[in-house]
């Protein structure tokens, strides 16, 4: 039985070139490992609440000069015709008013809600410095001790068991009084700056070594694949080998670590400044406001309720999203 000529033509064609791949399907679009992560962070109802609420926050945080024009009223003006002859607020629930949307601080008699923007402000400007600070120690760390190994490992893992073996609390309540001393004595008043700068300085001592940890156990289950056996054999420099082949493929996790890095520094800055090392007044704090409404848990319970609810609820969203942002970038971790 003898073929056509167009037959012969076809079969000369399909085995010249061999087997055809499948053509696309119409109207699907192939994404890269980026875009499906951020798909999967769009269809999480967590991730988008948490992310809503930090928006929010922040918006508040960068937009607090203009807040405070709309709102009439600075964080450091007092209203002492607002308190009784005790220090208290006259009204109900801490003198709350049309005026004062939280009520007044007792005794100095200081609007708390423009003082708890100024003080969401401060919170996050420490906290995200030194999250991006630490984050870079530990990346730089873990990626020379995971790919260099040998004695350069060890000597940053050494470092590395020695900052963690220090207690944090201890050493800051030694180190920051000692250093504000060095600098400003006893009766003379230290700029806020510089406080601020001492905090993120301490947070940088104790805070890189998780994100080394990570990033060490990230380049050695990557240094012996086959893309950096390839790159190796070609002659690549160290830092062509650092930066362009293996920290493309560490930056999910960096992300995640410094996305869960921010909300430990909120928390651990108003601890310090309730203790009294951390921001102190009149710069507007949470920590220094909780410490101060210790006092008045009693005859004033308004004024531990605003600033311990607002610190409350950016640590929960801080924290969803980075749960959320860990599942969208590596969907195993939830299973």
């Amino acid at each position: 039985m003898s073929l056509s000529n167009a037959d012969d033509i076809a079969l000369s064609e399909i085995s010249a070139t061999g087997p055809q791949p499948p053509l696309p399907k119409a109207g699907l679009v192939g994404r890269s490992p980026g875009q499906q992560a951020w798909a999967r962070l769009r269809r999480d109802r967590v991730a988008t609440v948490s992310g809503a609420v930090l928006i929010l926050f922040v918006v508040v945080a960068l937009a607090a000069p203009l807040i405070q024009r709309l709102y009439g009223v600075g964080p450091q003006q007092q209203f002492q015709d607002a308190l009784d002859g005790l220090g208290m607020p006259l009204g109900y629930a801490g003198g709350i008013t049309g005026g004062h949307w939280f009520g007044l601080e007792p005794g100095l008699g200081r609007d708390i809600f423009i003082r708890m923007v100024y003080g969401l402000r401060t919170s996050l400007v420490i906290a995200v410095a030194a999250a991006v600070i630490t984050t870079l120690i530990g990346v730089a760390a873990g990626v020379l001790a995971g790919y260099l190994g040998g004695w350069v490992g060890a000597v940053i893992g050494w470092v590395t068991d020695f900052a963690l073996a220090m207690p944090f609390l201890v050493v800051a309540l030694a180190l920051v009084p000692t250093v504000t001393l060095r600098f400003y004595g006893p009766r003379q008043a230290e700029p806020a700056v510089f406080r601020a700068g001492l905090l993120i300085v301490v947070f940088a001592v104790f805070g890189w070594t998780g994100a080394a940890r990570l990033v060490r156990g990230q380049i050695v289950s990557l240094r012996e694949r086959e893309f950096v056996e390839a790159a190796r054999a070609s002659g690549v420099g160290l830092g062509h080998m650092l930066f362009r082949q293996l920290l493309p493929n560490t930056w999910a996790p960096i992300l995640v670590s410094f996305s869960l890095a921010v909300p430990s520094y909120v928390t651990g800055e108003a601890v310090l400044s309730f203790l009294g090392i951390g921001i102190v007044d009149p710069t507007p704090d949470f920590g220094a406001m909780i410490y101060r409404s210790i006092d008045y848990l009693q005859t004033d319970p308004t004024y531990v309720f605003f600033p311990g609810v607002t610190i409350f609820l950016l640590v929960l969203a801080f924290n969803l999203f980075g749960d959320s942002l860990r599942d969208a970038l590596d969907p195993k971790s939830s299973r």
